[in-house]
């Protein structure tokens, strides 16, 4: 006599529970897979230099030992010496010149570019976009024909306002408009092409309706357009305040062209290349970067924490 074997039952209501959790877990998995390659490099580009610059600056020489011991000696040289507080200013002084100026510009070209879509405006964040690739020291070089008074085109301007000589345009007054020229120049273009982007994202509904509410383009720019790209603007200003801080090659190549205009340490960064490579102290161009560091970060902590920024649909 044979028996029927019988398989066990199964609780069809385990069954969703399952799937559903093979599935969160695939997702997961694929989730890290994207965000690994990033990690390592953020890890090895960021994390480790950055505890590294931590640490050197804290090490101070010590003459009784013929060693090394922890301290703040270097904070204390660094904040006390003749170069620090002359290139804080001079960055100060070339963000408030500049800053304001680059995102006012990369708005009005954006939201007209916006207001006005056809092909010329295709035509147009070309034309933005194309200085951009001119960066760096090219930039440096380009921008230094333009305001030499001898072999610009726009000489004949740089007379009527009474700058004649190449000594005074590159005065020390002038460094900071040059540089938000340059800069403003090189950085406006790819960011009118993120903002123009940003605000493709508008759902045409929404135009729509405020266009049936009476609202001109000046209205409809400034109360529907812009609150809705704010965080976009936020991050732009964020990247581009951490980038000004960081200013280098154009007060770098200015001096190293004109050997009067500016200084070799004119910018922080640049107190930081002449501490490490000029006089070999490590620990104080350690000390330099973490300021760099700090100073942008409380700066993006500020203005993310006094709006929305990582605010979502569900938070509201």
């Amino acid at each position: 006599m044979t028996t029927a074997s019988t398989a066990p039952a199964v609780d069809p209501s385990t069954a969703p529970v399952h799937t559903s959790r093979r599935r969160r877990y695939r997702s997961h998995a694929h989730g890290w897979l994207f965000l690994a390659p990033y990690a390592l490099l953020l890890l090895a580009f960021g994390l480790v230099p950055t505890g590294y610059a931590i640490y050197e600056s804290f090490m101070v020489d010590n003459a009784a030992s013929a060693g090394r011991s922890l301290g703040t000696g270097n904070y204390s040289a660094v904040f006390t010496d003749f170069r620090f507080w002359p290139a804080m200013t001079n960055v100060g002084i070339f963000l408030l010149l500049w800053l304001p100026v680059m995102v006012i510009g990369v708005l009005f070209f954006a939201l007209l570019l916006h207001d006005r879509a056809s092909r010329f405006s295709g035509a147009m964040r070309l034309v933005f976009f194309l200085p951009g690739a001119v960066t760096g020291s090219a930039a440096m070089l380009l921008w230094y024909c333009m305001f030499q008074p001898s072999l610009s085109p726009f000489a004949p301007v740089l007379e009527a306002v009474g700058l004649t000589t190449d000594t005074e345009v590159f005065q020390g007054g002038m460094l900071p408009i040059i540089f938000a020229v340059m800069a403003f120049t090189t950085g406006v273009g790819q960011w009118i092409v993120i903002m123009y982007g940003a605000l493709q994202n508008i759902p045409d509904e929404v135009l729509e309706a405020a266009a049936l509410d009476g609202c001109g383009p000046i209205r409809r720019a400034v109360l529907v357009k812009l609150p809705l790209v704010s965080k976009y603007v936020l991050y732009m200003v964020i990247l581009s305040f951490a980038a000004g801080v960081q200013i280098f090659v154009e007060p770098q190549l200015m001096y190293q062209i004109t050997h009067s205009a500016g200084s070799p340490w004119w910018s922080l960064n640049q107190f930081g290349y002449a501490l490490a490579f000029q006089t070999g102290d490590f620990g104080g161009a350690a000390t330099v970067s973490l300021v760099l560091l700090v100073i942008s970060t409380l700066a993006a902590v500020v203005l993310i924490f006094r709006t929305d920024f990582f605010s979502t649909e569900v938070d509201r």
